[in-house]
């Protein structure tokens, strides 16, 4: 019987692209503060500390611009049921009146992909770090995420070769040739058992920077 197949390296995390100086406001932090913040450091949003540094919120830009949105402008009656939120946060001035509560956090021990999730399913670009009693530890954004696929095709290929090749073929001679460009991983060679084909491209899909796998496996003996 085939044994399961896992991966053997461990999967980047949270905390090894987050940046750890962060910038972050207190519940009484005037609304020009908070623009004038964000505009100097170049960010879309601010996590709300208070205490030791615990994290109760976050100010984005979307939690400003209802100021201005409603300058000139009285909604109707049925505007009015559908921006509630929004309609709250116009006459907000201070951090507290215009955060996001409870703050979408993470901890650094969180998987890349994992933090991908939540910032989509959440549609957020940034996210505060936190340890388990909820301080702020960093910040990870979008583009954090994606530094992953900066990796190079060679070190790509290494590890394809080892956890995916090695464990799936290793022995049969010749192994399956690994071949990666512009992280797109491409396995070509002849193999005995074809139900192995969705495991390797599986399990390749798993290996870090990879963008996409062209599986050219065919079976033989």
């Amino acid at each position: 019987m085939q044994e399961p197949v896992t991966q053997e390296t461990n999967p980047r995390t949270v905390g090894d692209v987050m940046t750890r100086t962060v910038i972050s406001i207190g519940r009484a932090a005037p609304f020009k503060e908070i623009v004038r913040t964000m505009e100097q450091w170049k960010i879309s949003a601010l996590p709300v500390v208070e205490g030791e540094g615990r994290v109760v919120g976050v100010v984005s830009e979307a939690d400003l611009l209802p100021k201005e949105e409603f300058r000139d402008h009285t909604p109707s009656r049925i505007e009015q049921m559908r921006v509630l939120d929004a309609l709250i946060k116009s006459g907000g001035v201070t951090a507290e009146e215009l955060m996001t509560a409870p703050a979408v956090t993470v901890h650094a021990n969180a998987t890349l992909a994992q933090a991908a999730r939540t910032m989509a399913w959440y549609r957020i670009k940034r996210m505060p770090v936190v340890d388990d009693y909820g301080r702020l530890e960093g910040v990870v954004s979008r583009s954090d995420l994606l530094k992953v696929f900066l990796r190079e095709d060679d070190d790509i290929a290494e590890e394809v070769r080892r956890t995916v090749v090695g464990q799936l073929f290793g022995g049969r001679s010749p192994e399956p040739a690994v071949r990666v460009a512009q992280g797109i991983v491409t396995l070509t060679g002849t193999i005995g058992d074809t139900s192995l084909i969705p495991v390797a491209a599986r399990l390749t899909r798993a290996v870090e920077g990879v963008v996409d796998v062209d599986m050219q496996l065919k079976g033989g003996t």
